[in-house]
């Protein structure tokens, strides 16, 4: 179990307890996932005693009916609920020494929390740890993250088919998300729904705008779902009409840069490396310059998380890890390109989550 690995990290570092705040880690540690919103909602670990969580108290309920089979303390909106967690903790264990998720836990709420446990040390850091422990995933959770890609797949198909003149990008978008829930129950996207046509698609991450969509230009889209607590993530970017030589030529460029890295993934490569060989493609043919992102980034109950597939990390590659692999080229004023695919490091090489072609789509122009 997940959180056995927790207890005996405890052991191994010599720490009493554990605070673990991100609603994503509690999720991945317990089963339960919920929103708390500006409510305070943690998960109580220690290295012999028996966790527990802490909730709101109009989430107790829906707790204790979860996954988690464990005790669920809760507080009301007056209460103080750093004194109640306090009070839970001292009842099982002297917490001389206090691991927080530095990575997410607000300076503000880790000094409510050294105020209530004035005697404790907090230094330590379980966000590493975390980290670590969700790098390879489980079979279990690799079909998940199947499932998720081909909601994405879906949700390509919707957003080609939504292109016409005089649309805009948040038309576009707002398609997309609509039949998702509507024919899929996909009731949340893994991050906004990105729609870029023609210059725009030269800035990465400037997300859907007013802008009206035109014949004869590149549409990048970027979107996800997430599926039982697990995230998709991908890009395509089709012609709608007839783009120029150039635009044809970035994107054939980029489409073989992403086809190389994908068929080199595989165990023993390290991330760095990975990187060049999309990246030394790019270059060699002159567009250098123009792809300013890392080539990848970890998937799983986070669409961002470890590894970083990037120049300078030499972590080497394992069976079950998974992440992006997301050649981009953007030229100001010109157009942008980018093509991604999520997916597992297998055996032998590298099996993409998605299934959505790659070679360059053209969209007949309509009304």
């Amino acid at each position: 179990m997940n959180l056995d690995k927790l207890s005996q990290w405890l052991i191994t570092t010599n720490t009493d307890v554990a605070y673990i705040s991100d609603p994503i880690s509690i999720n991945y540690f317990t089963g339960y996932s919920m929103e708390p919103h500006e409510r305070i909602f943690a998960l109580i670990a220690f290295k012999d005693k028996p966790a527990f969580i802490f909730a709101p108290e109009l989430n107790v309920e829906e707790a204790k009916n979860s996954a988690w089979n464990g005790d669920v303390y809760g507080y009301l909106d007056h209460e103080n609920p750093w004194a109640k967690i306090a009070e839970l903790i001292k009842k099982r264990v002297d917490p001389k020494k206090i691991a927080v998720e530095k990575e997410h836990l607000s300076v503000v709420r880790l000094e409510y929390l050294q105020q209530a446990l004035s005697d404790s040390d907090f230094s330590g850091n379980v966000s590493p740890f975390i980290a670590k422990s969700r790098l390879i995933k489980t079979d279990e959770e690799v079909e998940q993250l199947k499932k998720a890609g081909q909601e994405a797949d879906f949700a390509f198909q919707i957003g080609f088919n939504a292109l016409r003149n005089g649309v805009t990008e948040r038309y576009v978008a707002g398609q997309i998300d609509y039949q998702l829930k509507l024919q899929k129950g996909v009731m949340h996207t893994s991050f906004e729904t990105i729609v870029q046509a023609g210059k725009n698609a030269a800035n990465p991450h400037l997300g859907p705008t007013m802008n009206t969509i035109q014949p004869n230009e590149l549409v990048l889209f970027d979107l996800g779902t997430m599926h039982e607590g697990y995230a998709s993530d991908s890009s395509r970017t089709v012609a709608y009409g007839e783009p120029t030589e150039k635009e044809k030529e970035i994107y054939e460029i980029d489409r073989q840069a992403q086809q190389a890295a994908i068929e080199a993934a595989k165990p023993g490569i390290t991330a760095s490396e990975l990187d060049a060989v999309a990246r030394d493609i790019i270059t060699k043919a002159g567009y250098g310059e123009y792809f300013i992102h890392r080539l990848g980034h970890g998937i799983g109950m986070n669409v961002h998380e470890y590894p970083q597939i990037m120049e300078g990390n030499d972590i080497v590659l394992e069976e079950g890890m998974c992440f992006s692999i997301e050649p981009g080229i953007y030229i100001p004023n010109v157009a942008g390109v980018r093509i991604e695919d999520c997916g597992v490091v297998t055996k032998n090489g590298f099996e993409t989550f998605t299934k959505t072609s790659k070679e360059l789509k053209y969209i007949p122009v309509k009304d």
